[in-house]
């Protein structure tokens, strides 16, 4: 599985003109299934993903996890990020995982954070969504599980 998740002020998903996930100070994270991904690989990257220290201390150094801040989570579907960019000048999306499996692994990802992380907001799998965000830093990371 791969996340990319920022570091936000907020941030907020819009589906057919309607707010159907909100956060303040927290995680925004960019989630995409691949064709080998588990359950397994699921709650490691929502760990991942909840301990990763991106937030500042006192002196200003990131070492404060979501957990630490107790701030928001966002999480949002989007199969783009598995495709293959290494050739041509269209993406290939040979490695994402085909939508049913897709939308399994993004259901146990929401169950997981609504055991672990009550209050996470989440994207729709499958839809038109209009993704908004203030990335602070601006902080954004690259995680991998596999």
């Amino acid at each position: 599985m791969i996340a990319i998740i920022q570091r936000v002020s907020s941030a907020s998903v819009t589906v057919n003109h309607q707010i159907i996930g909100s956060i303040n100070t927290g995680i925004m994270a960019l989630v995409a299934v691949e064709k080998g991904d588990t359950e397994k690989q699921t709650e490691r990257l929502l760990e991942r993903i909840l301990n990763y220290r991106i937030f500042p201390d006192e002196q200003g150094r990131m070492n404060l996890s979501l957990r630490a801040i107790n701030g928001g989570l966002l999480l949002v579907p989007q199969f783009t990020l598995a495709a293959d960019t290494n050739t041509g000048n269209r993406p290939s999306f040979t490695s994402s995982a085909p939508p049913e499996k897709g939308r399994k692994l993004f259901a146990c990802l929401q169950s997981f954070a609504d055991k672990t992380h009550p209050g996470t907001q989440f994207g729709q799998f499958g839809a038109d969504m209009q993704v908004a965000l203030v990335n602070e830093g601006p902080v954004t990371f690259t995680l991998r599980t596999s």
